[in-house]
């Protein structure tokens, strides 16, 4: 719990003395003072209310050297820290908002189920019973009404508020607490914060809640990679697509990579604008390996996607390109080709003529598209999340 106080030992006896000397310095270890201190810089209303703040600022614990494993404990680590500054009367609504928030990223990421831990109050706990009592209400209302499974671990609160922990479970059947919603009392008081109630003549103290959706993102990280064994989604995979040329002509070589450049950037056009602009993670293997052993390649590296370049490719137009897309890996392979299928459903009441679709229920899915069909595709498959 962080009190306020002065700005170092000398500072606080000599006013002369010039602001940095004499002052000890630490690392961050949280961003709960530095929020509190932001609500404090402007004079606050009710009408204000709910604020919200997020930061994602490298933080700090002085983890014990035996604790520390791999992404999961790190000593220095990123979280999604929120801040909310709130009314009791919007608390409810404000913990309802986070945990569908929770469920949305969740569902997004396809990780399955996860669990709902409720922690009360501890032993050792400051603040008054009241608080702890309404706190307390305001966490199980919520989760009452959310229609999800929870279960109480009695004295896991916090010292300053109870608190919802989310818990995955990884692949050897150990429980990671990432998301959080901690309710406090304290920390706004022992802050000074208070906002105007519609009597102008009385000041009330907000209520503090402290939340994380992804937690630990380095955490996150791992049972995100874990979870996905090395087989990423479209939306997520740093290998997206890749273009595999046939032969050794550097004709085709240098074809390859003008058409991959159009697919990165398919907003790269004049008068896109750039904050909107999509870009794709699009690859070249110009090796001298043989086509089987470059497709062999690119599904043992994780790439969603890949199309061969050859020499038919140098006799079409710049403009009028054609590629055989194919499916390469996916963790969700049916749902995949069941998009490719409605997408080339579209692609064929669109311009009129049918798409060719060739192999649509094997283990590769694989139609004829045109450059702007198949950056329309990409863009497709990014949009639906897949």
């Amino acid at each position: 719990m962080f009190a306020v106080t002065g700005r170092g030992p000398l500072r606080d006896h000599d006013p002369e003395i010039e602001l940095g000397e004499g002052e000890e310095y630490g690392l961050k270890p949280m961003n709960c003072p530095g929020h509190c201190l932001l609500f404090k810089t402007q004079k606050r209303s009710y009408k204000d209310l709910p604020i919200r703040y997020a930061d994602f600022s490298p933080l700090h614990r002085n983890e014990l050297s035996g604790a520390l494993s791999g992404l999961t404990r790190l000593r220095r680590f990123h979280q999604d820290d929120g801040h909310i500054f709130c009314d009791q009367s919007q608390l409810t609504g404000e913990i309802a908002r986070t945990l569908d928030f929770v469920q949305l990223v969740y569902r997004t990421l396809d990780l399955g189920d996860y669990k709902l831990r409720l922690g009360t109050r501890p032993t050792q706990f400051i603040g008054t019973g009241h608080d702890w009592d309404t706190a307390e209400g305001h966490l199980t209302t919520a989760l009452e009404d959310s229609g999800r499974s929870y279960y109480i671990n009695r004295g896991d609160g916090a010292f300053y508020g109870p608190k919802i922990d989310i818990v995955l479970t990884d692949a050897d059947g150990k429980d990671h607490q990432t998301a959080t919603i901690q309710l406090d009392f304290q920390l706004p008081k022992r802050f000074g914060l208070e906002f105007d109630t519609p009597d102008s003549a009385v000041k009330q103290t907000p209520v503090l809640i402290h939340r994380a959706v992804l937690g630990s993102l380095e955490r996150f990280m791992a049972l995100l990679i874990e979870s996905y064994g090395g087989k990423w989604p479209f939306w997520l995979n740093p290998r997206q697509l890749i273009l595999l040329t046939v032969g050794q002509d550097q004709g085709v070589r240098r074809r390859a990579e003008e058409m991959a450049g159009q697919l990165a950037s398919p907003d790269a056009r004049p008068g896109a604008l750039a904050l909107k602009a999509r870009a794709f993670m699009v690859s070249c293997d110009n090796s001298d390996e043989s086509i089987g052993k470059k497709i062999f390649n690119a599904r043992k590296r994780g790439f969603n996607l890949y199309a061969v370049v050859g020499e038919r490719n140098l006799k079409q137009p710049p403009n009028n390109q054609a590629l055989d897309i194919s499916l390469a890996s996916h963790p969700k392979e049916q749902d995949v080709r069941e998009a490719i299928r409605v997408f080339l459903h579209s692609q064929t009441l669109k311009t009129g003529s049918e798409v060719q679709a060739n192999h649509v229920t094997s283990k590769a899915v694989i139609a004829s598209l045109t450059i702007q069909q198949c950056q329309d595709l990409l863009t497709y498959l990014d949009s639906r999340y897949l």
